[in-house]
């Protein structure tokens, strides 16, 4: 290359140099992958995903078939179709006050875990303190603890709060179950916020409440979706500490409300699989309505910041 070439290709100096467009190419190992999947033939793909939504999806339709069949029917399509099953359990065996209780405890419990695990994930996240190393290991190991072992300390000590037959005592029980894992994961969506965002806030006037408000707490709304709606859907779900803590009728819950409904002799089971679609429901709609911010949620908890 000749002098007058290398001067005419030099850019002048008042002219912005352009950088190079990035190379987009994928490594060589992501397209061997990709040429590795096309040549796997469909069905090897389609058939066990087939097979296993089979599995999964068919206890579901024959759970709908027998609440919509009627009585008797032995037809494998559900029609003709009834209601009878439905309004036999709302009304004659009282689903309608059991879905209350079950809807008043698991909204209960998921506004109390979120508080309390907000403000212990906080602390676990943002403090260090002499135990806390420990304190982290007695909330992972408490996980390994059955609920059942639970039940006669937790009835000894509500007996004497005279909180025996009373939702307050399945609330509470619930929420202090919930917790050691709430605040684990909360403690680690938290750490995923930059800690130089409180530090701003505060730089501009705010105090560590207030920062914590402003700007840590909207970054946390999956995260806080994720843990509420577990703990939602356990207390909804839960069965030992309804059945040992309430004992009348009208504050027992949607699961012993199903339990009820299986005799010594006989089950009806028309009955009784219309009970479990109105327990089901709700959790349907709700992880329906949250399963965005669900994966969301996990997703950020998953990575350490």
């Amino acid at each position: 290359m000749t002098a007058e070439s290398t001067l005419t290709a030099a850019p002048s100096p008042g002219t912005a140099q352009v950088p190079p467009p990035p190379d987009r190419t994928p490594p060589a190992a992501a397209r061997a992958r990709r040429r590795a999947w096309d040549e796997v033939p469909r069905w090897q793909i389609y058939l066990p995903l087939g097979i296993y939504l089979l599995f999964t999806l068919v206890p579901f339709y024959w759970i709908l078939l027998f609440a919509v069949r009627p009585a008797g029917s032995t037809s494998l399509l559900p029609w003709p179709m009834t209601t009878a099953h439905f309004e036999k359990v709302w009304n004659e065996r009282s689903f309608g006050v059991f879905f209350q209780n079950s809807l008043l405890i698991g909204v209960a419990v998921l506004i109390s875990t979120t508080v309390v695990a907000l403000a212990g994930g906080y602390a676990l996240a943002r403090f260090d303190f002499r135990i806390k190393k420990g304190f982290m290991l007695a909330l992972l190991c408490s996980q390994f603890v059955p609920g059942a072992l639970l039940l006669v300390p937790l009835f000894q000590i509500f007996a004497e709060l005279k909180m025996i037959n009373s939702l307050g005592s399945v609330i509470i029980a619930e929420t202090v179950f919930q917790l050691p894992l709430s605040m684990i994961l909360i403690s680690g969506f938290i750490r995923n916020v930059p800690y130089s965002l409180e530090e701003a806030a505060w730089v501009d006037g705010c105090n560590r409440f207030s920062a914590f408000r402003i700007v840590v707490l909207p970054l946390l709304r999956p995260g806080l979706v994720a843990v509420g709606s577990f703990a939602f859907v356990h207390a909804w779900n839960h069965f030992l500490f309804a059945l040992m803590f309430l004992s009348s009728q009208d504050k027992q819950t949607i699961p012993v409300g199903l339990n009820t409904l299986m005799g010594a002799d006989s089950v009806d089971l028309g009955a009784l699989a219309a009970g479990g679609v109105i327990a089901a429901v709700p959790v349907v709609i709700v992880f329906g309505f949250i399963q965005k911010w669900l994966v969301t949620g996990f997703s950020a908890g998953a990575v350490k910041g």
